[in-house]
């Protein structure tokens, strides 16, 4: 039975978050040939707070691209 664990910074829709569940049960049913009933899927949300790279968190590059933006 495979388990896929997915970190995912906070922010998708529910519909996104469905979609992603289906397109990797797909894939390991095609991969390891196992029927999607026995495929789990764990989506483990993340705040952007807490996930940088480069030491700047995803909340910090959001902030900053909203101030680089140009105004309408």
């Amino acid at each position: 039975m495979p388990i896929i664990s997915v970190i995912l910074g906070e922010g998708r829709t529910i519909a996104q978050k469905r979609e992603l569940c289906r397109a990797l049960t797909d894939a390991a049913v095609a991969a390891v040939g196992v029927k999607a009933e026995q495929v789990r899927v764990v989506i483990n949300e993340t705040p952007l707070n807490h996930y940088s790279v480069a030491g700047v968190t995803f909340a910090e590059r959001d902030e900053r691209s909203l101030k680089e933006a140009p105004s309408e």
